[in-house]
């Protein structure tokens, strides 16, 4: 039976969600105040991450948080006022990474990553984005030998245990499949399953462009004036209140705005992060993760593009681009970065759940009310997997993927 629903959020998620429904038959109005892929979704790396069964635990040896908190390093940075409202998800984050929970978790979400490639083939089939797509992997480099052979050795493990493909480089291998890199490393590990973007937010925009030749609606509005209505939801558009029978908060960082004033309890936190194209005279063949500097270089469309690690910090504090400054001038030691593209970095933000999880399904109390967020730093890669989840769930049907380990009930009611 059709069904009349409001998709909030027009990132990858957001927009997956809305041509999930709308392909199943469904009236979607899908709302944003900005065009579709331009906020988080726009700013990764661009890598549906085939290789990431294991979600980013909070470290559990003291010496790795203690480096965290002197500032050593460039693959974390905190804002010390932001600490405190932090520290009740980070106390949970670092509880659900004990060994035996972790377990757990890595379980729960290798079952989605399994399936985000033959999700986005279907999807990148339909919009006819093969220019944008790259199948040949990404590398994930080392600068010290000891870092290299530990994880190297990890890497193998992880490969044999969920069945994917990736090969160690030499330095001397890496350097020859990467001309353009200057100086020695001290080798790669090449995850070959993952695919690359050259332009994530066209990606989302070419999806978002399948919902509404399909049909969808794409309304701009305030996805914050949500509001029951009757016996559905309403929300606030330019083209004024939409009201449906159902509401999907695909919001990201954005949607504790909505889930908190309802009374939900939720421990999502954000991590920021920041990037900067430059017109780089010679670019690596596939992106390039620095490991021990926490900085990845993407060949993109507009350039190349660097990104940094975490910050944690209040999710709209002003920026500070420590982070970048410093990954600059780690990536100058690789190869010629060349002028910077835009102005000034961009910044966005990650929305982490403490569990490592993402928040997949009904709201425990609110009828109509679906919770579809907390991916972390797989929103880009999960987004079609699951989208496609969800769309079962509304439907009634029996999910492809076992749905009790994203339920928003496992926080309470």
């Amino acid at each position: 039976m059709s069904k009349d629903i409001l998709v909030l959020g027009a990132g990858m998620v957001g927009v997956c969600t809305a041509l999930a429904l709308r392909q199943r038959g469904h009236t979607v109005v899908l709302v944003d105040r900005q065009a579709p892929g331009r906020e988080t979704s726009y700013g990764n790396a661009g890598i549906i991450q085939r290789e990431a069964v294991q979600p980013y635990a909070f470290p559990r040896e003291w010496t790795a948080v203690l480096r965290v908190m002197a500032r050593q390093g460039n693959d974390v940075h905190y804002h010390p006022r932001a600490l405190a409202g932090l520290m009740p998800a980070l106390a949970r984050y670092w509880h659900e990474s004990a060994p035996v929970r972790y377990t757990q978790t890595v379980a729960a979400y290798s079952a989605l990553i399994r399936h985000c490639l033959t999700e986005h083939a279907r999807l990148i089939a339909l919009a006819g984005a093969q220019d944008l797509v790259s199948k040949r992997g990404w590398l994930q480099a080392y600068r010290t030998s000891a870092a290299f052979e530990r994880d190297a050795a990890q890497a193998e493990a992880v490969s044999r245990e969920h069945g994917l493909d990736c090969r160690i480089l030499t330095g001397a291998a890496l350097a020859a499949a990467e001309p353009a890199l200057r100086g020695s490393l001290a080798g790669a590990v090449h995850w070959r399953d993952p695919w690359t973007v050259a332009d994530p937010g066209e990606l989302v925009q070419r999806y978002a462009a399948c919902y509404e030749a399909a049909g969808g609606i794409l309304s701009r509005g305030d996805a914050t004036t949500l509001t029951p209505a009757g016996g559905g939801w309403s929300v606030s558009t330019a083209d004024g209140m939409v009201t449906a029978q159902h509401a999907v908060i695909a919001l990201g960082p954005w949607a504790p705005a909505l889930t908190r004033p309802l009374g939900y309890r939720i421990p999502l936190f954000v991590k920021r992060g920041y990037h900067r194209h430059y017109a780089a005279p010679a670019m690596p063949a596939l992106p390039l993760l620095d490991t021990e500097n926490g900085l990845l270089l993407a060949p993109m469309k507009r350039g190349l593009r660097l990104t940094t690690g975490a910050e944690f910090a209040r999710h709209e504090a002003p920026p500070t681009p420590v982070q970048l400054l410093r990954a600059e001038r780690y990536a100058s030691e690789l190869l010629e970065l060349g002028a910077p593209v835009e102005d000034t970095p961009w910044l966005g933000a990650r929305p982490c759940v403490a569990d490592m999880r993402p928040v997949v399904g009904p709201a425990p109390r609110h009828p109509g009310l679906w919770f579809h967020f907390g991916h972390a730093h797989q929103g880009f890669t999960l987004g079609p997997a699951t989208a496609r989840l969800l769309a079962e769930l509304i439907d009634g049907e029996t999910p492809y993927v076992d749905a009790r380990p994203y339920d928003p009930a496992r926080f309470g009611p």
